[in-house]
Protein backbone atom coordinates (compact mmCIF):
# COMPACT_ATOMS: atom_id res chain seq x y z
CA UNK A 1 0.00 0.00 0.00
CA UNK A 2 1.46 3.11 -1.06
CA UNK A 3 1.89 5.46 1.76
CA UNK A 4 0.38 8.73 0.07
CA UNK A 5 -3.01 6.88 0.17
CA UNK A 6 -3.38 9.45 3.53
CA UNK A 7 -2.50 12.24 1.03
CA UNK A 8 -6.07 12.44 -1.17
CA UNK A 9 -7.63 15.83 -1.41
CA UNK A 10 -11.25 13.88 -0.56
CA UNK A 11 -14.21 15.10 1.71
CA UNK A 12 -14.68 13.09 5.02
CA UNK A 13 -17.96 12.05 6.54
CA UNK A 14 -19.44 13.12 10.03
CA UNK A 15 -19.55 10.21 12.30
CA UNK A 16 -21.09 10.08 15.87
CA UNK A 17 -19.46 8.32 18.87
CA UNK A 18 -16.42 7.18 17.36
CA UNK A 19 -13.25 6.68 18.99
CA UNK A 20 -10.65 8.72 17.52
CA UNK A 21 -6.46 8.41 16.97
CA UNK A 22 -6.21 11.00 19.85
CA UNK A 23 -8.61 8.89 22.47
CA UNK A 24 -7.44 5.67 21.64
CA UNK A 25 -4.05 5.75 23.85
CA UNK A 26 -3.74 2.35 22.76
CA UNK A 27 0.39 1.42 23.42
CA UNK A 28 1.58 5.05 21.54
CA UNK A 29 2.29 8.15 23.26
CA UNK A 30 -0.17 10.28 22.32
CA UNK A 31 -1.80 12.97 24.28
CA UNK A 32 -5.34 13.17 24.48
CA UNK A 33 -5.85 17.54 23.42
CA UNK A 34 -9.35 18.43 24.27
CA UNK A 35 -10.80 21.13 22.73
CA UNK A 36 -11.61 23.49 25.33
CA UNK A 37 -11.24 27.31 25.29
CA UNK A 38 -9.59 28.76 28.17
CA UNK A 39 -10.72 32.11 27.37
CA UNK A 40 -13.74 32.94 29.66
CA UNK A 41 -16.58 34.04 27.93
CA UNK A 42 -17.13 37.78 27.73
CA UNK A 43 -19.38 39.52 30.69
CA UNK A 44 -23.02 40.90 29.96
CA UNK A 45 -23.17 44.49 29.68
CA UNK A 46 -24.02 45.85 33.06
CA UNK A 47 -24.42 49.47 32.26
CA UNK A 48 -20.98 50.67 31.89
CA UNK A 49 -21.72 52.84 28.88
CA UNK A 50 -20.24 53.13 25.35
CA UNK A 51 -16.96 53.99 27.21
CA UNK A 52 -16.38 50.80 29.45
CA UNK A 53 -17.24 48.65 26.22
CA UNK A 54 -14.18 50.61 24.23
CA UNK A 55 -11.72 50.35 27.03
CA UNK A 56 -12.55 46.64 27.35
CA UNK A 57 -12.04 46.31 23.28
CA UNK A 58 -8.90 47.85 23.69
CA UNK A 59 -7.86 46.22 26.32
CA UNK A 60 -8.80 42.88 24.86
CA UNK A 61 -6.95 43.68 21.39
CA UNK A 62 -3.96 44.60 23.68
CA UNK A 63 -3.83 41.01 25.62
CA UNK A 64 -4.14 39.25 22.36
CA UNK A 65 -1.41 40.72 20.74
CA UNK A 66 0.74 40.34 23.66
CA UNK A 67 -0.07 36.64 23.02
CA UNK A 68 0.46 36.78 19.80
CA UNK A 69 3.77 38.03 19.98
CA UNK A 70 4.39 35.59 22.98
CA UNK A 71 3.72 32.53 21.01
CA UNK A 72 5.87 33.94 17.75
CA UNK A 73 8.62 34.15 20.13
CA UNK A 74 8.52 30.55 21.53
CA UNK A 75 8.58 26.61 21.08
CA UNK A 76 5.50 24.90 22.37
CA UNK A 77 6.20 21.68 23.67
CA UNK A 78 3.06 19.59 22.39
CA UNK A 79 3.68 16.21 23.93
CA UNK A 80 6.05 17.32 26.93
CA UNK A 81 8.65 14.81 25.87
CA UNK A 82 10.86 17.34 23.24
CA UNK A 83 9.76 15.46 20.53
CA UNK A 84 7.01 17.20 18.50
CA UNK A 85 7.25 21.04 18.67
CA UNK A 86 5.03 24.00 17.45
CA UNK A 87 6.08 27.37 17.22
CA UNK A 88 4.00 30.09 15.17
CA UNK A 89 5.37 32.10 12.58
CA UNK A 90 2.37 34.29 11.20
CA UNK A 91 -0.98 34.34 14.08
CA UNK A 92 -3.57 33.47 13.16
CA UNK A 93 -7.36 34.67 14.22
CA UNK A 94 -7.68 33.76 17.47
CA UNK A 95 -8.35 30.49 19.18
CA UNK A 96 -11.49 30.45 18.33
CA UNK A 97 -10.87 29.50 14.77
CA UNK A 98 -8.83 26.87 15.97
CA UNK A 99 -10.83 23.55 14.32
CA UNK A 100 -12.14 20.20 16.04
CA UNK A 101 -11.78 16.21 16.20
CA UNK A 102 -13.54 15.39 13.09
CA UNK A 103 -13.62 18.43 10.88
CA UNK A 104 -12.55 18.09 7.38
CA UNK A 105 -9.51 20.60 7.30
CA UNK A 106 -7.46 22.20 4.25
CA UNK A 107 -3.48 23.04 4.84
CA UNK A 108 -0.43 24.33 2.85
CA UNK A 109 2.45 21.70 4.10
CA UNK A 110 6.21 21.66 3.03
CA UNK A 111 8.26 18.91 4.28
CA UNK A 112 11.97 19.20 4.86
CA UNK A 113 14.62 17.45 6.73
CA UNK A 114 16.20 19.01 9.92
CA UNK A 115 19.18 19.98 7.46
CA UNK A 116 16.74 21.84 4.97
CA UNK A 117 16.69 19.42 2.37
CA UNK A 118 13.24 19.90 0.85
CA UNK A 119 10.79 16.78 0.83
CA UNK A 120 7.95 17.18 -0.73
CA UNK A 121 5.46 21.00 -0.85
CA UNK A 122 1.76 20.01 -0.75
CA UNK A 123 -1.00 22.67 -1.75
CA UNK A 124 -4.79 22.27 -0.21
CA UNK A 125 -3.96 19.33 1.23
CA UNK A 126 -7.73 17.98 3.04
CA UNK A 127 -7.89 15.64 5.44
CA UNK A 128 -10.47 14.64 8.73
CA UNK A 129 -8.97 15.78 11.93
CA UNK A 130 -8.61 12.63 14.09
CA UNK A 131 -8.85 10.20 12.18
CA UNK A 132 -5.30 9.15 11.69
CA UNK A 133 -5.31 10.25 7.54
CA UNK A 134 -2.50 12.16 8.42
CA UNK A 135 1.03 11.58 10.40
CA UNK A 136 0.70 12.24 14.24
CA UNK A 137 2.42 15.21 14.28
CA UNK A 138 0.41 16.72 11.56
CA UNK A 139 -2.92 15.11 13.27
CA UNK A 140 -1.99 16.54 16.63
CA UNK A 141 -0.70 19.95 16.08
CA UNK A 142 -3.25 21.20 13.21
CA UNK A 143 -5.79 21.03 15.83
CA UNK A 144 -4.24 23.40 17.95
CA UNK A 145 -3.48 25.93 15.12
CA UNK A 146 -5.79 28.89 14.64
CA UNK A 147 -7.46 29.55 11.28
CA UNK A 148 -4.83 31.60 8.62
CA UNK A 149 -1.77 30.69 11.19
CA UNK A 150 1.53 30.09 9.63
CA UNK A 151 3.37 27.53 11.66
CA UNK A 152 6.47 25.74 12.26
CA UNK A 153 6.65 22.16 13.63
CA UNK A 154 9.89 20.14 14.49
CA UNK A 155 8.90 15.91 14.88
CA UNK A 156 10.63 13.54 16.18
CA UNK A 157 10.15 9.94 13.63
CA UNK A 158 8.45 8.20 15.92
CA UNK A 159 5.41 11.29 14.90
CA UNK A 160 5.85 10.91 11.13
CA UNK A 161 7.51 8.15 9.20
CA UNK A 162 8.80 5.88 12.32
CA UNK A 163 11.37 3.16 11.99
CA UNK A 164 10.23 2.13 8.49
CA UNK A 165 10.53 5.73 6.77
CA UNK A 166 8.59 6.24 3.36
CA UNK A 167 8.65 5.52 -0.26
CA UNK A 168 5.84 8.00 -1.31
CA UNK A 169 7.49 10.85 0.26
CA UNK A 170 10.66 9.71 0.19
CA UNK A 171 11.78 9.74 3.76
CA UNK A 172 14.91 7.81 5.38
CA UNK A 173 13.93 5.54 8.20
CA UNK A 174 14.07 7.23 11.26
CA UNK A 175 14.12 10.67 10.38
CA UNK A 176 13.17 13.33 12.12
CA UNK A 177 11.22 16.35 9.86
CA UNK A 178 10.63 19.85 10.07
CA UNK A 179 6.99 20.93 8.16
CA UNK A 180 5.61 24.00 7.84
CA UNK A 181 2.06 24.62 7.50
CA UNK A 182 -0.25 26.91 6.60
CA UNK A 183 -3.92 26.49 7.65
CA UNK A 184 -6.70 27.05 5.15
CA UNK A 185 -9.72 25.53 5.89
CA UNK A 186 -11.89 23.51 8.29
CA UNK A 187 -15.31 22.29 7.62
CA UNK A 188 -17.89 19.90 9.41
CA UNK A 189 -17.83 16.75 7.55
CA UNK A 190 -20.61 15.81 5.26
CA UNK A 191 -23.59 13.39 7.25
CA UNK A 192 -23.06 9.92 6.15
CA UNK A 193 -26.51 8.89 6.03
CA UNK A 194 -27.16 11.71 3.17
CA UNK A 195 -24.07 10.49 0.89
CA UNK A 196 -24.30 8.96 -2.16
CA UNK A 197 -23.74 5.23 -2.28
CA UNK A 198 -21.10 5.66 -4.50
CA UNK A 199 -19.35 8.37 -2.54
CA UNK A 200 -19.50 5.69 0.81
CA UNK A 201 -18.33 3.20 -0.50
CA UNK A 202 -15.53 5.09 -2.25
CA UNK A 203 -15.04 7.06 1.55
CA UNK A 204 -14.95 3.86 3.36
CA UNK A 205 -12.15 2.01 0.60
CA UNK A 206 -9.95 5.41 1.69
CA UNK A 207 -10.16 4.91 5.41
CA UNK A 208 -9.43 0.75 4.81
CA UNK A 209 -6.56 2.08 2.89
CA UNK A 210 -5.19 4.30 5.19
CA UNK A 211 -5.68 1.58 7.69
CA UNK A 212 -3.31 -0.79 5.96
CA UNK A 213 -0.87 2.12 5.39
CA UNK A 214 -0.40 2.12 9.24
CA UNK A 215 -0.67 -2.01 9.27
CA UNK A 216 2.33 -1.87 7.14
CA UNK A 217 4.52 0.34 9.69
CA UNK A 218 3.41 -1.66 12.44
CA UNK A 219 0.97 0.69 14.22
CA UNK A 220 -1.48 -1.77 14.89
CA UNK A 221 -3.53 -0.02 17.20
CA UNK A 222 -3.55 3.08 14.37
CA UNK A 223 -4.61 0.50 11.51
CA UNK A 224 -7.38 -0.90 13.81
CA UNK A 225 -8.99 2.37 14.69
CA UNK A 226 -8.54 3.18 10.34
CA UNK A 227 -11.29 0.46 10.39
CA UNK A 228 -13.20 1.00 12.50
CA UNK A 229 -14.48 4.45 10.97
CA UNK A 230 -14.26 2.80 7.76
CA UNK A 231 -16.79 0.20 9.58
CA UNK A 232 -18.69 2.79 10.93
CA UNK A 233 -19.24 4.43 7.64
CA UNK A 234 -20.48 0.77 6.56
CA UNK A 235 -22.45 0.17 9.04
CA UNK A 236 -24.69 3.92 8.78
CA UNK A 237 -27.85 4.00 7.53
CA UNK A 238 -28.31 5.01 4.56
CA UNK A 239 -31.46 8.28 3.22
CA UNK A 240 -31.00 8.08 -0.13
CA UNK A 241 -31.76 4.85 -2.62
CA UNK A 242 -29.25 2.58 -2.72
CA UNK A 243 -29.32 -0.70 -4.97
CA UNK A 244 -28.26 -4.13 -4.52
CA UNK A 245 -25.09 -4.12 -6.03
CA UNK A 246 -23.91 -1.18 -4.02
CA UNK A 247 -25.12 -2.77 -0.93
CA UNK A 248 -23.05 -6.19 -1.83
CA UNK A 249 -19.94 -3.48 -2.71
CA UNK A 250 -20.55 -2.17 0.73
CA UNK A 251 -21.13 -5.66 2.21
CA UNK A 252 -17.55 -6.66 0.60
CA UNK A 253 -15.81 -3.51 2.44
CA UNK A 254 -17.10 -4.76 5.54
CA UNK A 255 -15.87 -7.82 5.62
CA UNK A 256 -12.28 -6.74 4.42
CA UNK A 257 -11.73 -4.49 7.21
CA UNK A 258 -13.57 -6.90 9.79
CA UNK A 259 -10.66 -9.37 8.20
CA UNK A 260 -8.03 -6.84 8.47
CA UNK A 261 -8.91 -5.70 11.48
CA UNK A 262 -8.41 -9.15 12.89
CA UNK A 263 -5.16 -8.97 11.96
CA UNK A 264 -4.05 -6.35 13.52
CA UNK A 265 -5.72 -7.21 16.71
CA UNK A 266 -3.77 -10.74 16.39
CA UNK A 267 -0.65 -8.36 16.12
CA UNK A 268 -1.91 -6.53 19.28
CA UNK A 269 -2.75 -10.15 21.47
CA UNK A 270 -5.84 -8.97 21.60
CA UNK A 271 -7.28 -12.49 20.90
CA UNK A 272 -10.95 -12.01 21.86
CA UNK A 273 -11.36 -9.09 19.78
CA UNK A 274 -9.55 -10.61 17.21
CA UNK A 275 -12.34 -13.28 17.61
CA UNK A 276 -15.18 -11.05 17.43
CA UNK A 277 -14.01 -9.79 13.84
CA UNK A 278 -13.84 -13.15 12.78
CA UNK A 279 -17.05 -14.42 13.85
CA UNK A 280 -18.40 -11.21 12.19
CA UNK A 281 -16.91 -11.74 9.01
CA UNK A 282 -17.91 -15.13 8.84
CA UNK A 283 -21.75 -14.05 9.38
CA UNK A 284 -21.59 -12.62 6.63
CA UNK A 285 -19.29 -14.63 4.21
CA UNK A 286 -19.57 -18.12 5.96
CA UNK A 287 -16.91 -19.34 3.77
CA UNK A 288 -14.27 -16.48 3.95
CA UNK A 289 -11.19 -18.33 3.82
CA UNK A 290 -9.01 -15.31 5.31
CA UNK A 291 -11.34 -15.02 8.23
CA UNK A 292 -11.46 -18.81 8.82
CA UNK A 293 -7.85 -19.06 8.51
CA UNK A 294 -7.55 -15.95 11.14
CA UNK A 295 -9.99 -17.75 13.00
CA UNK A 296 -8.29 -20.91 13.26
CA UNK A 297 -5.20 -18.97 14.18
CA UNK A 298 -6.97 -17.15 16.85
CA UNK A 299 -8.48 -20.52 18.72
CA UNK A 300 -4.77 -22.09 18.46
CA UNK A 301 -3.59 -18.97 20.34
CA UNK A 302 -6.30 -19.58 22.75
CA UNK A 303 -6.11 -23.43 23.28
CA UNK A 304 -8.55 -24.59 21.57
CA UNK A 305 -6.64 -27.04 19.38
CA UNK A 306 -9.83 -29.21 18.35
CA UNK A 307 -12.17 -26.38 17.02
CA UNK A 308 -8.78 -24.51 15.37
CA UNK A 309 -8.29 -27.69 13.52
CA UNK A 310 -11.30 -28.15 12.42
CA UNK A 311 -12.04 -24.68 10.98
CA UNK A 312 -8.48 -25.00 9.19
CA UNK A 313 -9.79 -27.85 7.61
CA UNK A 314 -13.10 -26.16 6.72
CA UNK A 315 -10.69 -23.39 4.99
CA UNK A 316 -8.08 -26.19 3.61
CA UNK A 317 -11.71 -27.75 1.74
CA UNK A 318 -12.41 -24.37 0.09
CA UNK A 319 -8.89 -24.14 -1.17
CA UNK A 320 -6.72 -27.00 -0.93
CA UNK A 321 -4.12 -25.28 -2.92
CA UNK A 322 -3.32 -22.90 0.39
CA UNK A 323 0.00 -23.61 1.20
CA UNK A 324 0.06 -21.22 4.23
CA UNK A 325 -3.10 -22.85 5.44
CA UNK A 326 -1.02 -26.15 4.68
CA UNK A 327 1.67 -25.39 6.81
CA UNK A 328 -0.66 -24.23 9.98
CA UNK A 329 -2.39 -26.97 9.91
CA UNK A 330 0.36 -29.41 9.87
CA UNK A 331 1.71 -27.43 12.64
CA UNK A 332 -1.35 -27.41 14.75
CA UNK A 333 -1.88 -31.17 14.51
CA UNK A 334 1.40 -32.43 15.61
CA UNK A 335 1.55 -29.46 18.26
CA UNK A 336 -2.04 -30.69 19.61
CA UNK A 337 -0.27 -34.51 19.15
CA UNK A 338 2.57 -33.43 21.46
CA UNK A 339 -0.23 -32.06 23.89
CA UNK A 340 -2.03 -35.07 24.60
CA UNK A 341 0.71 -37.16 24.78
CA UNK A 342 2.11 -34.85 27.44
CA UNK A 343 -1.41 -35.04 29.29
CA UNK A 344 -1.58 -38.73 28.82
CA UNK A 345 1.73 -39.02 30.89
CA UNK A 346 1.25 -36.49 32.98
CA UNK A 347 -2.46 -38.61 34.46
CA UNK A 348 -0.15 -42.01 34.61
CA UNK A 349 1.93 -40.60 36.63
CA UNK A 350 -0.41 -39.04 38.87
CA UNK A 351 -2.96 -42.28 38.57
CA UNK A 352 0.63 -44.77 39.09
CA UNK A 353 1.67 -47.60 37.02
CA UNK A 354 -1.16 -49.98 36.49
CA UNK A 355 1.27 -52.39 34.86
CA UNK A 356 3.80 -52.45 37.27
CA UNK A 357 0.94 -52.66 39.84
CA UNK A 358 -0.97 -55.64 39.00
CA UNK A 359 2.34 -57.57 38.63
CA UNK A 360 3.32 -56.54 42.86
CA UNK A 361 -0.15 -57.96 43.55
CA UNK A 362 0.22 -60.82 41.13
CA UNK A 363 3.52 -61.90 42.83
CA UNK A 364 2.18 -61.35 46.52
CA UNK A 365 -0.53 -63.43 45.55
CA UNK A 366 1.45 -66.44 44.17
CA UNK A 367 3.98 -66.02 46.84
CA UNK A 368 1.35 -66.43 49.12
CA UNK A 369 -0.75 -69.26 47.80
CA UNK A 370 3.21 -71.27 47.93
CA UNK A 371 3.56 -70.37 51.34
CA UNK A 372 0.07 -71.68 51.98
CA UNK A 373 0.89 -74.88 50.01
CA UNK A 374 4.09 -75.42 52.13
CA UNK A 375 2.46 -75.11 55.66
CA UNK A 376 -0.39 -77.55 54.50
CA UNK A 377 1.99 -80.12 53.48
CA UNK A 378 4.42 -79.81 56.93
CA UNK A 379 0.95 -80.04 58.70
CA UNK A 380 -0.06 -83.22 57.09
CA UNK A 381 3.50 -84.73 57.57
CA UNK A 382 3.74 -84.23 61.64
CA UNK A 383 0.26 -85.61 60.99
CA UNK A 384 1.06 -89.02 59.83
CA UNK A 385 4.31 -88.73 61.71
CA UNK A 386 1.68 -88.66 65.30
CA UNK A 387 -0.78 -91.19 63.75
CA UNK A 388 2.22 -94.04 62.80
CA UNK A 389 3.77 -93.74 66.10
CA UNK A 390 0.65 -94.07 68.10
CA UNK A 391 0.41 -97.54 66.18
CA UNK A 392 3.58 -98.71 67.05
CA UNK A 393 3.36 -98.43 70.75
CA UNK A 394 -0.10 -99.83 70.59
CA UNK A 395 1.60 -103.00 69.04
CA UNK A 396 4.60 -103.55 71.54
CA UNK A 397 1.86 -103.02 74.64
Amino acid sequence: MDASDGHENTPSAKKSGKTSLLDSGEDFEVLDEEDIDDDLPPLEDAGGGDGDKAENGEKKNADEESEASEQLDEWLDVLGNDQLKKKVLEAGKGRGSRPRKGQNVEINLKTSLMDGTLVEEQHNLSFTLGDGDITQALDLTVQLMEMGEKALIHTDAKYAYGARGSLEPEVPPNTPLSLEVELLEATDAPDVELMLPSQRIALAIRKRERGNVHYQRADYAFAVNSYSIALQITDSNSKVDISPEEEEELLDVKVKCLNNMAASQLKLDHYDAALKSCVSALAHQPDNIKALFRMGKVLALQGEYTEAIQTLRKALKLEPSNKTIHAELSKLVKKHSEQRGAEQAMYKKMLGNPTSSSGIQKSRATSSWGLSWKWLFGATAVAIGGVALSVVIAARN
